[in-house]
């Protein structure tokens, strides 16, 4: 509920805003609101994390994969993210997260989340995403390439990238 008329707008004016590629990058344009704040006037950590939810979705509809995605009841979920924040976002500042897939495993799409400010980057994650099937079931990310027209194989990610990932991925109970 924190940012419903965000994603409302989002899938709005997706309809204005140019296409991307399945994997990006996708700009999404922000600006920081009196309701993204904390005690300290500056965005709230949970906040951040909200907005890449939106900016995430805003990938989708404008790579044309949404439409997709729901006609098979596929869905994603996040099951682990990580943030490194550089400097605050104040009111009403403007900024955009741009977002990509920058590779995958046999089990979820891993993502990076850049924060940026005048072309500065205020704060970078790193996102695991998994997409499951309602009814039950989950998607291969391999299927997911598939429906997106790009390669079966993931591009290579960073050692640090492999790294927290591969230790995301050895704690089964949260993938």
């Amino acid at each position: 509920m924190n940012l419903l008329f965000r994603l409302i707008w989002t899938a709005i004016a997706r309809r204005w805003r140019a296409a991307v590629p399945p994997l990006g990058p996708c700009a999404t344009p922000f600006r920081v609101l009196p309701t993204d704040l904390d005690v300290l006037f500056h965005v709230n950590n949970g906040v951040y994390l909200s907005m890449m939810d939106v900016a995430r979705v805003d990938l989708m509809y404008r790579a044309g994969l949404m439409g997709r995605l729901t006609a098979r009841r596929w869905y994603p979920v996040v099951v682990a993210e990580t943030i490194r924040f550089r400097k605050s976002l104040q009111l009403f500042d403007r900024f955009t997260i741009d977002t990509r897939v920058i590779g995958w495993d046999e089990k979820a799409l891993l993502l990076q989340q850049d924060f940026v400010r005048r072309g500065e980057v205020i704060a970078t994650a790193t996102v695991r995403s998994r997409f499951l099937i309602r009814g039950g079931g989950s998607v291969a990310p391999s299927d997911l390439a598939v429906l997106a027209s790009e390669p079966a194989v993931s591009p290579p990610l960073s050692e640090a990238v492999a790294r927290w990932n591969a230790d995301q991925a050895s704690d089964r109970s949260a993938t």
